[in-house]
């Protein structure tokens, strides 16, 4: 018996080495196939030609949330905008799975929601397999699921339209290789956020309970161990499929430093600050009178992430040693949108600890934008606690609007926006609840004068990422795609 067993084990070791030679050249055999049938589909589908008589070049954004209106697709509109002004002969394609939506009420939103217009049409390819990116789809190993589900949705952008460039602006690393490989285009990337982080990393190393690390795991020995050996093999394929990009972009330095680690691409890897509104705050007139009464304004919408609950506990610290008359005089606003039913039992969460510490707090819940301008501007002090949030428009925003900011001693707004301008202040920076405390009543023990000088700083501080500052570091990045 023993025998045998030994006779088997040298079969399957001969037969390894050229087994395995046989898999590499069919896996080799079947990419050429593919790699030959998609270069034929192309000239089928390139059939207009420019004024010269040439066919005009493909530029495609993977974009499968076109039609929503966050600082993501600000990127994509403002992206779009500065390509079509530098290089007008081009055709612009945006990969997205709106079904619901027309192309032309795509590009009407973005209007109405950005005040931005382009220059040129762009064709819009609606793709069917968008569920295969969503969460909900993969309740474990979300991170693995949503990125081998990005493979598939990518397959299906390219068999529909394949084109010269391509652009990920939504942060799908694992449709570069396909594309580039596959498809043998030029591509680059805007990651807003990397998909995992050496941060990510550390807090499952270290068992610190987050929200995307439940206590179920980080109290079970094993547990912990098997998710850190997942969290380390995807870390080494994100790096792998991210570093197949041609150029890289991203959005911050706490973003920049994260891909440099994973990636491993710094010759081609550059910040550009997303174009962030300012324009829209900057009209709120700066007055800081002497005031008894003030208003300690947040906003973000109610995720989990963005810890309402440390500003509820840090304004309840900051509150216990005031007097009955001091308390009346200032109060805490939370301004957020409620996307769904767990976002609205988030806030009833976050009601019932104010209920618990006794405190007051007013809850503004999808409120219009001019209701939220009028509550910046008369508010002292704009309030962040994300931690290691990657930039942090809500930030840049709240200082346009004149607010002095507190942000998270963490992340985009340590890095790159509540630093000194000029050598001085542009804001505060707090990271517990003590902390948090100390600086509100640092904040409102200042002269008028004081926190008017910091206002001004600040505003002067963000034209560092206007729409202008955007487009002029976009084209710089994007230029050699187009060589």
């Amino acid at each position: 018996m023993a025998m045998c067993l030994c006779s088997l084990l040298r079969l399957l070791v001969s037969l390894f080495i050229p087994g395995l030679v046989v898999c590499t050249a069919v896996c080799l055999f079947l990419i050429w196939g593919i790699q030959l049938w998609l270069k034929q589909k192309k000239k089928e589908q390139s059939k207009a030609t420019t004024k010269d008589g040439k066919r005009p070049l493909v530029v495609a954004f993977f974009h499968p949330y076109c039609d929503a209106g966050g600082g993501g697709e600000r990127v994509l509109w403002c992206a779009l905008r500065a390509l079509q002004k530098r290089y007008k002969d081009a055709t612009y394609v945006v990969y997205t799975g709106d079904k619901d939506v027309t192309g032309e009420q795509i590009i009407n939103g973005a209007f109405r929601r950005f005040n931005i217009k382009l220059t040129q049409p762009v064709k819009f390819i609606f793709l069917e397999k968008r569920y295969l990116v969503e969460a909900q789809l993969y309740p474990h190993f979300t991170l693995l699921g949503q990125s081998l589900g990005s493979i598939f949705l990518g397959w299906e952008a390219l068999v529909k339209c394949i084109p010269d460039i391509y652009i990920d602006s939504m942060g799908y690393a694992f449709t570069l290789p396909l594309f580039k490989y596959l498809g043998n285009c030029r591509v680059g990337c805007y990651i807003h956020y990397p998909t995992i982080s050496a941060d990510m990393l550390s807090v499952v190393r270290n068992q610190d309970v987050r929200f995307n690390n439940s206590a179920f795991i980080t109290n079970h020995p094993i547990l912990s161990k098997v998710k850190l050996a997942y969290y380390y093999m995807f870390a080494y394929i994100y790096g792998w499929v991210g570093s197949c990009s041609d150029i890289i972009m991203v959005n911050s330095t706490w973003t920049l430093n994260h891909i440099l680690c994973l990636w491993k691409a710094g010759d081609r890897t550059s910040i550009v600050y997303p174009p962030c509104d300012v324009q829209t705050f900057l009209d709120i007139e700066l007055n800081e009178e002497s005031r008894t009464e003030h208003s300690i304004v947040s906003v973000g919408q109610f995720r989990p992430e963005k810890d309402h609950a440390l500003q509820i506990r840090a304004f309840s610290t900051f509150l216990n040693e005031k007097s009955a008359k001091q308390k009346a005089q200032i109060k805490l606003i939370l301004i957020g949108g409620c996307r769904n039913k767990e976002d609205e039992q988030r806030v009833s969460q976050l009601k019932n600890l104010c209920k618990e510490l006794g405190v007051s707090v007013e809850f503004k819940i999808n409120i219009p934008f001019e209701e939220l301008k009028r509550y910046l501007a008369d508010a002292t002090i704009g309030l962040h606690t994300m931690w290691n949030e990657h930039f942090g428009i809500g930030v840049v925003e709240c200082m346009a609007a004149g607010t002095i900011i507190l942000a998270h001693n963490s992340g985009g707004p340590k890095l790159d926006i509540v630093v000194p301008y000029q050598a001085s202040a542009t804001g505060f920076l707090a990271d517990s609840e003590e902390s948090y405390a100390a600086a509100i009543a640092q904040i409102l023990s200042l002269s008028p004068q004081q926190r008017l000088c910091i206002r001004q700083n600040a505003r002067q501080s963000v034209d560092r990422f206007s729409d202008q500052e955007f487009e002029t570091n976009f084209l710089s990045a994007v230029e050699q795609l187009f060589i």
